[in-house]
């Protein structure tokens, strides 16, 4: 992708579509196997979405691919961390040795994995004082994500390390959403009260600083974001143009698919919600997109982990709708309609 935001502007407004025959040929298949019709639940309406969006019946879940993007930020000048920025290069280290949560998540369901560190020595501009990146470094990191997609993945995930990353994130949906700090601000990795008044401060600084540009969504990711997000941001919409489905992951995860979704309500078809997480601000994010979880286990880690969790849904939802037996084929007969 070009270094300009002009570019992602053009794919925002030309975006691909779902695939109408091959999500009848799922509904089809549905309607004959040896089950009540609607006894699967949202398994079934699972399958129907993963088909139209790969564009191919049946649908598969034998690529899926985590991605996980590193940023730093300056921000965290303000305060508004428990950890210190280390931390971010200490845990991409363990991503890498595969020590961590998502690593074995990934593992336990098939998904390929890789880290993308995005100038971990060079955070981003404290939003508060100014921009957090220039256009050029939000376009690279756009970029960044936008390439890291696999064409050969049928289900994508992007997930995060970045300390001071939910001040970010809560910073982007109060730009977007609308509200202050105070309505988006959240303990994040364990920050105390005072802590949370804090990241609810420079929030409110950073939205003041900037309210120029709050009607743009893309240059509030530019003015407000992080290279991380702005990299998962450019991978989910990479996925819509890839004909790839997205499941969303938490707060962070979908601060990032939130500036997509405000920019073209249409950009986040492709996406299914992972999981709601303990952070308070992803619930309403979540309203606000119109998504609705596949599971709320109080989880709030990020790095992708909730959704990673999910795959073992979608998972199930091939599996039954791919190897399940027709009632023509299992000699079973069907309900009666009159």
């Amino acid at each position: 992708m070009a270094s300009s935001l002009s570019e992602f502007r053009k794919e925002l407004s030309n975006l691909t579509t779902i695939s109408r025959s091959s999500t009848e040929a799922a509904v089809t298949r549905d309607a004959v196997l040896t089950k009540p019709a609607g006894s699967l639940g949202e398994l079934e309406m699972l399958a129907f979405w993963l088909s139209g969006w790969q564009g191919k019946h049946p649908p598969s879940c034998d690529h899926p691919q985590v991605i996980i993007f590193a940023g730093n930020h300056g921000v965290c000048d303000q305060g508004v961390s428990a950890f210190p920025q280390e931390v971010t290069v200490q845990m991409v280290a363990n991503f890498d040795r595969g020590g961590a949560a998502v690593n074995q998540l990934a593992l336990a369901f098939g998904a390929s994995f890789s880290v993308n560190a995005l100038e971990l020595d060079n955070p981003t501009a404290d939003f508060t004082k100014a921009p957090a990146m220039d256009e050029a470094e939000c376009a690279n990191a756009l970029s960044e994500g936008w390439d890291s997609v696999d064409s050969k993945t049928d289900i994508l995930i992007v997930g995060e390390m970045g300390i001071g990353n939910t001040t970010v994130a809560a910073a982007l949906s109060a730009a977007l959403l609308g509200g202050d700090g105070a309505d988006w601000a959240g303990p994040g990795t364990g920050v105390t009260e005072e802590g949370i008044r804090r990241k609810a401060a420079a929030i409110n600084a950073g939205l003041t600083r900037h309210r120029d540009i709050l009607d743009d969504p893309l240059k509030i990711l530019q003015c407000l974001g992080g290279r991380e997000i702005a990299a998962m941001t450019g991978a989910i919409l990479s996925a819509r143009q890839k004909h790839t489905p997205v499941l969303l992951d938490g707060f962070v995860a979908t601060a990032a698919a939130t500036v997509l979704f405000k920019a073209n309500p249409k950009a986040l078809d492709h996406c299914v919600a992972g999981h709601v997480s303990a952070e308070p601000g992803h619930k309403k994010l979540l309203k606000a997109i119109n998504k609705e979880p596949l599971l709320s286990l109080g989880m709030r880690l990020g790095e992708g982990s909730g959704a990673a969790l999910a795959l073992a849904i979608i998972k199930g939802a091939v599996a039954t709708h791919n190897g399940m037996a027709s009632f023509a084929d299992a000699g079973v007969s069907e309900e009666k309609t009159d």
